[in-house]
């Protein structure tokens, strides 16, 4: 059997990212059918998005997450450091189970909380040997922070 150089396996491993990372946005969305009802029932902040707005941000930041972790695999990066990004992806899809489908929110706010120190920790790793796979990580780590913002005041506002 031949193997393909590296860089012939590139493009294959770019969709074995895009795949892992569709694994995470679909947990999430068979967890979060009611999302809209559940999210649109919660007293919120005045600064709380609409909710047709997460869809098409995560659909983003989604292809974001892929692509910064496959350039990091071409960057040569260990698994050590990949668990950084392992990490993350499964506290991603465990986020949304927790709040939308359990109404967990407290619990879901701890947890985002460590999913904000797992996305810094991956940024940090892969601005070692990727620039531009730390970079891709910034909107990503934007977005969980507001996020958790957003999750704390639905805490505060909803007892």
């Amino acid at each position: 059997m031949t193997t393909l150089p590296r860089s012939a396996r590139s493009p294959l491993a770019l969709v074995g990212f895009l795949a892992a990372v569709a694994a995470v946005a679909v947990v999430g969305s068979l967890a979060a059918t009611q999302s809209r009802t559940v999210y649109n029932g919660l007293v919120q902040p005045a600064w709380a998005p609409p909710s047709w707005l997460f869809g098409p941000v995560w659909t983003v930041l989604y292809v974001l997450i892929a692509v910064s972790g496959w350039l990091f695999w071409r960057a040569s990066g260990t698994r050590g450091e990949f668990a950084w990004y392992a990490v993350g992806l499964v506290l991603n899809a465990a986020w949304t189970p927790l709040f939308f489908a359990a109404g967990a929110y407290t619990l879901a706010l701890v947890e985002i909380v460590v999913l904000d120190v797992v996305v810094a920790g991956t940024l940090l790793v892969f601005r070692r040997r990727s620039k531009p796979a730390a970079a891709l990580q910034l909107p990503y780590l934007a977005w969980t922070l507001f996020a958790t913002a957003l999750n704390a005041a639905i805490v505060v506002l909803n007892p």
